[in-house]
């Protein structure tokens, strides 16, 4: 079962079990992580889940599609080259101890 932890804008580090398969996105908002709102669902199309993804992990994650990469670089106010849409990273058993950063604003 990964862990996801979840770094807020609070300085409050939350720690959730994820099931293989959810997304950073949907363990956030079922668990009640604040700052991922998660809008439309997880259907790659708003930005509201978006994420700092920390170092050691983002080569495991990898970088964001190219529909991903737009909505980055317009939908939200603080993109980074780290940044992520938590609905488009799946967990895996090899990603447990995931940890991102939840930005202190989404659009």
């Amino acid at each position: 079962m990964p862990k996801v932890i979840y770094v807020g804008s609070d300085g409050i580090d939350r720690t959730i079990d994820a099931m293989p398969g959810d997304s950073v996105m949907s363990a956030a908002v079922r668990n009640g992580v604040p700052g991922i709102i998660g809008e439309c669902g997880g259907n790659n199309s708003c930005a509201t889940c978006h994420v700092w993804v920390h170092e050691e992990f983002r080569g495991v994650v990898g970088d964001p599609g190219d529909l991903e990469a737009d909505l980055l670089d317009l939908g939200v106010s603080e993109p980074r080259e780290c940044s992520r849409l938590g609905c488009q990273i799946e967990l895996t058993d090899g990603l447990d101890g995931l940890t991102v950063t939840v930005p202190p604003t989404q659009p």
